[in-house]
């Protein structure tokens, strides 16, 4: 059997120098896993400064970790791009360009080959954001708090894994462009809506009011008009960002937080789904948001719009 832990180090080694995806990297001998398992021996990379219970919760279900990942440092507003104490994590489709944050180097280290799997923590988006922009599954679990803790991958079944779900079924899917607030690039809609197909999404009519009042105040709790849209249907659809990974100089005025945050406050399970590239060659996401607890649905829409042709990143 392979040292996957020494295979992902080498591969971290070869693109570490250019992508800055890691704050620090863990080089003693892999430990003894119980070959039972579920994922036993499987190298994964942990974001900074997440919940120690969740890494723990890994590690008992046969991880290894590697490393801890970039973070933007406290210059970065919003810490929606990943410039960090270290210079900055790149985007591995395009180096100019960000691959989001907060969660920036996990994301960056799934892209990239390093690991299959990598933590992060979502309080506005920061997970789905960058795995929208470096073409990676990114689930949001529930939550009765502002953030919540999920995962990056690049197959869905390791989703399925991480969840313990064991079956699926297709869920009844409907779709809303912008949520009834964002402003939202057309080629963002088109690709985003073009993935979802296969889910025969109903598009509804959603206006959920600007959620920024009650993210700076901290209010969490129930969403009155997500309820109801609940009760019609399994998942919503919608593109995961309003436009295409920016440049290192920041976001400028956009919110790239207009469709994710939301789910934030509500609590509701996420995940960002690669849905195909843009005319410049960058990732789109595909966002799918469900029930609270309902997490089997998103690895049923995951698995379902997993035909999308999204290879290892050319760039490095």
């Amino acid at each position: 059997m392979p040292d996957r832990v020494a295979e992902a180090l080498a591969r971290l080694d070869a693109v570490e120098p250019v992508l800055c995806a890691f704050h620090e990297v863990y080089r003693a001998r892999s430990p003894e896993v119980d070959p039972s398992l579920p994922f036993a021996g499987m190298p994964i990379a942990v974001k900074r400064g997440e919940r120690r219970s969740h890494r723990e919760a890994l590690t008992a279900m046969g991880c290894v970790p590697i490393g801890l990942t970039t973070t933007p440092d406290g210059s970065t507003p919003w810490q929606t791009w990943g410039r960090n104490s270290r210079g900055l994590t790149r985007n591995p489709w395009n180096l100019d360009r960000t691959p989001g944050g907060s969660s920036a180097g996990s994301a960056v280290a799934v892209a990239a080959g390093v690991v299959p799997l990598a933590t992060g923590v979502d309080g506005a988006g920061s997970i789905r954001i960058p795995a929208a922009w470096c073409g990676v599954f990114g689930l949001k679990t529930t939550s009765s708090e502002r953030a919540a803790v999920g995962v990056f991958v690049r197959d869905p079944d390791l989703l399925a894994t991480y969840l313990g779900v064991t079956e699926t079924t297709a869920p009844t899917a409907v779709w809303s462009t912008d949520l009834g607030l964002a402003e939202v690039d057309d080629e963002q809609v088109s690709i985003a809506w073009r993935a979802a197909a296969p889910l025969r999404p109903r598009p509804v009519e959603l206006r959920l009011g600007d959620p920024a009042a009650d993210w700076f105040a901290g209010r969490c709790g129930p969403n009155l008009a997500l309820d109801a849209l609940f009760e019609t249907a399994d998942v919503l659809l919608t593109p995961t960002t309003p436009g295409p990974p920016h440049g290192h100089d920041g976001p400028g005025e956009r919110i790239n937080t207009a469709l994710t945050w939301t789910f934030n406050l509500s609590g509701h399970p996420a995940v960002s789904i690669p849905a195909g590239f843009d005319s410049d060659g960058l990732p789109v996401g595909l966002q799918a948001v469900a029930r609270h607890g309902r997490e089997a649905d998103l690895v049923a829409v995951a698995r379902s719009v997993d035909r999308v042709d999204m290879p290892h990143v050319r760039v490095i």
